[in-house]
C-alpha cells in the first residue's frame, strides 16, 4: 500500500509541475497517470484484484462520485441551469443519450447473449456518460465555436447526474452482493430514493448558498474556511441522504446545482444594488478549494486504471469487449448525436464535432468500479471491469491524443460568417481550476 502511494504521489508530483509542457505534447494528466499506474501494476499483479474488490475501494468510490457530480453541476457556466443554448443541450441530453444508452444496451446483447439484460443495462451505463478529463484542452479551445463548447461542456456536466439514478436502478436489478429484486422492487426502492435525494439536495443546495452569502456579508467567514465549507458539502449531501435512504449520488448533483444557481442569484443582486466588490470577488474563490481536490481524486482514478490494465491484459481480453468499446467510443455516440441535432441552427460541422467529441473519464471509471465491487464475482463483474479499463483506455488514446488535432482542423474549415462571440459568463465562473490539472 506504501508503495501505491508513493508511486501515485511521485507521478501527481511530476505531472503537476510540468503541466504546461505535457498539455503542448496531448500528455493530459489521465495518459501520465495511467502509464505511472501500469508500471506499478506490472511489479503487484497478483495483488490488484484483491485491493479493487474490498468494501475500502468501494466507499473511497462512492464518496469520489459524490465530489466529482457536486463539481459538475457547479461548473455550468452562462448563469443558466442548462447554460447559454439549453435548446441544444437539451436535444443532446434527452434525445441522443437515451438513445445512445438503448444502442450500448442492444450492442452488449448481440456480443455478450448470456448476460442478463439487468447487466447489459449496467453496462450502458457505465460507458455512455462523457467525461471531458482525457481531453480536457478541446472543450476550452476558443478555435471552437461557442455553441459547441457550451453544448459539450454542459452535456459533460449533466449526464452522469442524470445517469445516475439509471445505474442504482440497474444495479440492484443485476443483483448486487447483498440484495436482488424483481423489476417493480428495483424501481419501488429508486423511485423513494431520488425523491429523498431532491428534496435533501435542493434544501441543503439552497441553504449552503443562502448561509455562505450572508456568512460573506457579515465578515463572518475567511476565504479558506469558505472553501472548507464548500470542500465539505458534497461529503455532507452524500452522508446525510444516505443516512435517510436517499440516493446520495442525486443529492449531491442537485446539491450542486442549487448551490450555484443561490450563489450566482445572491451575487448579482449585490452587484445590481453595488454591494463593496471586494466582497464579491471573495465569493469567486469558494470553490477553488473543492476544484483542486477534484482534480487530485480524478488523477487518483486514472492511477488505478493504470494499475487495472496490468490485471485485466494478463488475464486477456475478448475481440467482444473489444468491438464494443470501440462501438461505444463511435457510431454508438455519434448517430444518436448527429440525428438529435438535425433542424438545430448548428452547422453541419459543429454537430460533427459534438458527435465526434465524447471522451469517457472519470464518471465510467468510478462507476464500473462501483458494479465491479457490488456485483458477485463471477462473469458480470469480471466483464464489466474489463469493458470499462478498455473504454476509458481507448477513450485516452482516441480523444486525450487524437481529438485535439481533429478540432483545430474542422474548426479551421469553419465557414467565417460563423460567430466567434464570447460566451456570456457566469459571474464569478471565469474558469475551473479543476480543468487544467484533470
Amino acid at each position: 500500500m506504501n508503495t501505491l502511494l508513493l508511486a501515485a504521489a511521485f507521478a501527481m508530483v511530476v505531472r503537476s509541475l510540468a503541466a504546461n509542457r505535457l498539455d503542448r505534447w496531448y500528455l493530459g494528466a489521465p495518459i501520465v497517470m495511467v502509464l505511472a499506474g501500469v508500471a506499478v501494476g506490472l511489479f503487484n499483479v497478483s495483488a490488484i484484484a484483491e485491493g479493487l474488490n474490498t468494501e475500502a475501494s468501494q466507499h473511497a468510490a462512492e464518496i469520489i462520485l459524490a465530489v466529482l457530480l457536486f463539481v459538475d453541476a457547479t461548473e455550468v457556466r452562462a448563469g443558466r441551469l442548462w447554460g447559454a443554448y439549453p435548446g441544444l443541450v437539451a436535444r443532446v441530453l434527452l434525445v441522443a443519450m437515451p438513445v445512445s444508452l438503448a444502442l450500448a444496451a442492444l450492442t452488449g446483447w448481440l456480443l455478450f447473449p448470456d448476460l442478463p439484460w439487468a447487466v447489459l443495462l449496467l453496462v450502458a451505463c457505465v460507458t455512455v456518460p462523457t467525461d471531458f478529463a482525457p481531453a480536457e484542452r478541446v472543450v476550452r479551445d476558443p478555435a471552437l465555436s461557442v455553441r459547441v463548447r457550451s453544448t459539450l461542456n454542459v452535456e459533460s456536466g449533466y449526464n452522469d447526474g442524470i445517469v445516475s439514478p439509471l445505474f442504482l436502478f440497474a444495479l440492484i436489478l443485476a443483483g448486487s452482493t447483498s440484495e436482488t429484486r424483481t423489476p417493480l422492487e428495483a424501481l419501488a426502492t429508486v423511485l423513494p430514493f431520488a425523491i429523498k435525494a431532491l428534496v435533501a439536495g435542493v434544501v441543503i443546495g439552497a441553504l449552503l448558498g443562502w448561509l455562505m452569502d450572508r456568512a460573506h456579508q457579515a465578515g463572518w467567514v475567511s476565504d479558506q474556511s469558505a472553501r472548507v465549507a464548500v470542500l465539505l458539502a458534497p461529503l455532507l449531501t452524500y452522508t446525510a441522504t444516505v443516512a435517510i435512504d436517499g440516493n446520495g449520488f442525486v443529492a449531491s448533483f442537485v446539491c450542486g446545482i442549487a448551490f450555484r444557481y443561490v450563489h450566482r442569484i445572491l451575487k448579482a443582486r449585490h452587484v445590481h444594488k453595488g454591494r463593496a466588490e471586494a466582497r464579491t470577488d471573495s465569493l469567486n474563490t469558494d470553490l477553488h478549494l473543492l476544484e483542486d481536490v477534484t482534480g487530485l481524486l480524478t488523477m487518483t482514478m486514472w492511477f488505478v486504471v493504470g494499475i487495472s490494465a496490468v490485471l485485466i491484459f494478463s488475464l486477456g481480453v475478448s475481440w467482444q469487449e473489444v468491438l464494443f468499446c470501440a462501438a461505444v467510443l463511435t457510431v454508438i455516440r455519434f448517430v444518436p448525436v448527429l440525428l438529435s441535432l438535425t433542424g438545430s441552427k448548428l452547422s453541419g460541422r459543429e454537430r460533427t464535432l459534438i458527435g465526434a467529441l465524447g471522451p469517457r473519464g472519470t464518471t465510467t471509471i468510478v462507476f464500473g468500479l462501483l458494479a465491479f465491487n457490488k456485483l458477485p464475482e463471477g462473469t458480470a463483474a469480471d466483464t464489466i471491469l474489463t469493458i470499462t479499463v478498455v473504454c476509458v483506455l481507448g477513450s485516452v488514446a482516441l480523444h486525450g491524443i487524437g481529438a485535439g488535432p481533429v478540432a483545430q482542423l474542422m474548426a479551421a474549415r469553419r465557414r467565417p460568417a460563423e460567430p466567434r462571440t464570447v460566451q456570456p459568463a457566469d459571474p464569478g465562473q471565469a474558469g475551473s481550476s479543476t480543468e487544467s490539472i484533470r
